[in-house]
């Protein structure tokens, strides 16, 4: 499967107020470059039909997510209309990344390694990127022993080893145990 030319900024949710605007859940780390973006593209979240041009004609930041409003979009059913389309933009046109960073994008399909005992030892391949749950990133991982299992690793700089996404592949060192908090609780077959 070859990577999308293009890079999500954000998932528009609803329209926000009466003159156009719209909600969106914010899905960069530089939401501020917004100011130096005015042509942006909208795609459908599954992919099928290809970006059209819009023109952002203003922004705001709100909590963790972004107001826009396009230019041409003036009312309530015009943004109704925009309603779970992602903003993206042409993978080009990303910031660049120190080099001990990565976009989450780049990081899907990474294989994790561990090297706590030593030897690298496969853990699996990241399906996603947590960036909810804790204050820093979890990476989702699938088991490669157990493929119906995920473990939930910190992205943290104290357990990176190296971080090599052109080969897709990330070294770490987990502390004893973390990989044993992710396995299923044993359920008590004793009745109460």
């Amino acid at each position: 499967m070859s990577p999308s030319p293009w890079v999500t900024l954000a998932h528009i949710v609803r329209p926000q107020g009466r003159r156009g605007e719209v909600i969106a859940d914010l899905l960069t780390d530089f939401p501020e470059k917004f100011a130096n973006r005015r042509h942006l593209f909208l795609a459908s979240a599954n992919g099928k039909a290809e970006p059209r041009p819009v023109e952002l004609e203003d922004f705001r930041l709100m909590h963790n997510r972004v107001v826009l409003k396009f230019f041409g979009v003036e009312s309530i059913s015009d943004a109704e209309t925009l309603r779970g389309l992602d903003v993206v933009i042409p993978e080009e046109e990303r910031t660049p990344l120190d080099p001990d960073a990565a976009y989450i994008d780049d990081l899907i399909g990474c294989s994790v390694f561990d090297h706590a005992s030593g030897e690298p030892r496969l853990i699996g391949a990241i399906i996603a990127v947590d960036r909810q749950a804790t204050a820093s990133d979890l990476l989702v991982v699938r088991s490669e022993d157990k493929p119906d299992l995920t473990i939930d690793v910190p992205f943290v700089k104290a357990m990176l080893l190296q971080l090599d996404v052109p080969n897709r592949r990330i070294d770490m060192r987990l502390p004893e145990g973390l990989i044993e908090l992710n396995a299923p609780s044993a359920k008590s077959s004793k009745a109460p």
